[in-house]
């Protein structure tokens, strides 16, 4: 796939990934390498982003022309029961990146979420909506981005929904929603799946390749990267079973049959406006995203 020529005539970058052996990490390190820039994958091993001090140590070694963090804690329930440690995290962690971004005059990538909306707008959100979340994860997600913007001069804010991909996600025990499906139905036979929280199903595979683009652009600001389109998490798992045709029984799960600990959103679609206005949308329908996925999962 293309890109964007790069801003200096279209020389290789020197790219650092912070959190770069998570889910969207691991794929943004292959696909910035494949793009042939010069790629430094940060884990927290090499830089704790809580602290200034080490943000500005490992930054001020490295001098990348662009910065993208993917750290976050986000899983809700831990958030919701450790809030300091939440906010520490994804509030002061992209401050400090902010902060030391500006400082050697890099450009801050930084992922956000669909969770600082409430989900009563019924419609997807555009970059203009208000947010509101409804949980510490959301508030201090949508706290770092207001760090992000008011102290680095060039960032991209970045929401995303509903991730999945090749790579573990630790904060989701491992699993990801389409695995989760497919080993269920393989062990049970019987799936009951929730029909009333609808999501925009989102690649990291596409979503690195929509990030690759994006460092390319001076077009700075806030905006949305999702696979295009929407679906429930019910409607996400029989996409799956009917690509993979897999023989399972799918079923919609009861009202509060899976009670949520954590209050959420119960419609978070984004839409990808930011990216269309400015003509740099590479994102695909998420059907066929999870197709590809599927066909090279494995």
């Amino acid at each position: 796939m293309g890109y964007p020529p790069a801003r200096a005539g279209g020389c290789r970058l020197k790219i650092a990934v912070v959190g770069a052996n998570g889910q969207l990490g691991s794929d943004l390190v292959a696909e910035f390498t494949a793009n042939r820039d010069d790629v430094f994958p940060l884990t927290h091993a090499g830089i704790d982003i809580a602290s200034l001090e080490s943000v500005k140590a490992c930054l001020q070694a490295n001098r990348p022309q662009v910065l993208i963090n993917t750290a976050a804690m986000h899983h809700v329930e831990d958030c919701e029961a450790q809030p300091a440690q939440a906010y520490a995290v994804n509030a002061i962690g992209a401050r400090n990146l902010a902060l030391a971004a500006e400082e050697i005059g890099a450009l801050l990538i930084h992922l956000s979420t669909d969770y600082v909306f409430d989900g009563r707008k019924k419609e997807p959100y555009v970059e203009a909506d208000v947010p509101l979340p409804l949980n510490v994860y959301g508030n201090s997600k949508l706290a770092g981005e207001h760090f992000v913007r008011s102290l680095c001069s060039r960032h991209l804010v970045v929401r995303t929904s509903a991730l999945y991909g090749r790579h573990p996600c630790r904060a989701k025990r491992g699993e990801n929603f389409v695995n989760l499906m497919l080993k269920l139905a393989r062990e049970r036979g019987r799936v009951r799946v929730v029909d009333d929280e609808f999501v925009s199903p989102t690649s990291t595979l596409e979503l690195a390749r929509q990030i690759v683009a994006l460092s390319r652009c001076d077009a700075f600001g806030l905006y949305h990267a999702t696979g295009e389109g929407s679906c429930s998490w019910y409607g996400f798992a029989g996409e799956v079973f009917k690509i993979t045709q897999t023989r399972v029984n799918l079923e919609i799960a009861g009202a509060n049959e899976f009670p949520a600990k954590v209050p959420r959103p119960k419609y978070s679609v984004l839409e990808n406006a930011g990216l269309k206005r400015i003509g740099l949308n590479r994102l695909s329908p998420w059907p066929a995203a999870l197709r590809e996925y599927l066909q090279h999962s494995g």
